[in-house]
């Protein structure tokens, strides 16, 4: 019920537009046998185009509106085609031909390279060859931005066990860790034994309060540092600290130079390919220089 609403909203609602054609519902192209909704020309819009592009569920009205709106857009869209090939000249055709033969060529070679790698291409990555790429390229890992490495925990006001965790907190035991280990399942967020880098960016993310603190005193070693809010209370150590300009460490840019090994492997590969097949080209008189 609710298609054949919109259809004969639709039908009103482009009746009165003298560039498309008035239709019957049950007027069928032979081709497709179904529906005509729109048409430019000699070109047709089908109800069931018409209907992939409205969602499912929406309100009738909202449905007509949508409807609406994608007729005028395609009638224009064709209307502009249409003229634009009555009046281009066929120097510019010509171009345009030549522009989609290429492209066309491109997305068969393109799409065949991409077959021949998923097949071929070797994405088992070692430890050690990232070890060896690091080593190899340490300067073209130049740090943008400031790093930390940060313990911390965020325990709300009613904790109980305030003084205790901030002493242990405070320790550097391996004893005393463990115990503040027992106490997280009553902490709203930590990171004790985590050696992940963060940014900037992140820690005041991560710690509000210190948003009012001066950059120079964050990024320092600090064994200790309490901040608190209406919502509970953070207790920090900086660890470690990595400025602008400093090699960025390995475990932060890991992920990216697997890419690039990768990305290497696949210009490599395709390399490789290309001579092969020249090579067989040739050999199979298939490629005859002259």
């Amino acid at each position: 019920m609710k298609k054949l609403v919109l259809l004969f909203s639709v039908l009103l609602s482009v009746s009165s537009c003298d560039k498309i054609k008035s239709f019957d519902i049950f007027t069928k192209k032979e081709e497709k046998k179904e529906p005509v909704v729109a048409s430019v020309g000699e070109t047709n819009l089908y109800l069931s185009e018409l209907e992939s592009v409205i969602p499912k569920g929406i309100s009738d009205n909202d449905s007509i509106v949508l409807a609406k709106s994608y007729i005028n857009t395609w009638a224009k869209q064709q209307l502009l085609l249409q003229r634009a090939e009555e009046n281009i000249s066929e120097v510019n055709s010509n171009k345009i031909d030549e522009l989609i033969k290429a492209y066309r060529q491109s997305l068969y070679i393109n799409g065949y390279k991409e077959t021949l790698i998923k097949q071929q291409l070797d994405t088992i990555i070692s430890e050690a060859s990232i070890e060896d790429y690091y080593q190899k390229n340490k300067d073209n890992f130049k740090l943008n931005e400031e790093l930390l490495q940060i313990k911390y925990v965020y325990f709300g006001n009613d904790f109980l066990d305030k003084d205790e965790a901030i002493e242990k907190f405070k320790s550097t035991e391996e004893e005393d860790l463990e115990d503040l280990e027992s106490l997280t399942i009553n902490f709203k967020d930590y990171q004790l034994r985590d050696s992940t880098w963060i940014t900037y960016d992140k820690l005041l993310q991560k710690i509000p309060p210190f948003r009012y603190e001066t950059k120079e005193k964050l990024l320092k070693i600090s064994k200790f540092i309490k901040k608190e809010d209406s919502l509970g209370v953070y207790l920090v150590a900086v660890n470690n600290v990595l400025m602008r300009n400093d090699i960025a460490p390995l475990s932060y840019i890991e992920n990216n130079i697997k890419q690039l090994i990768l990305h290497n492997r696949k210009i490599e590969l395709v390399r490789d390919i290309e001579k092969t097949l020249i090579n067989d080209a040739i050999k199979n008189n298939e490629f005859k220089e002259y």
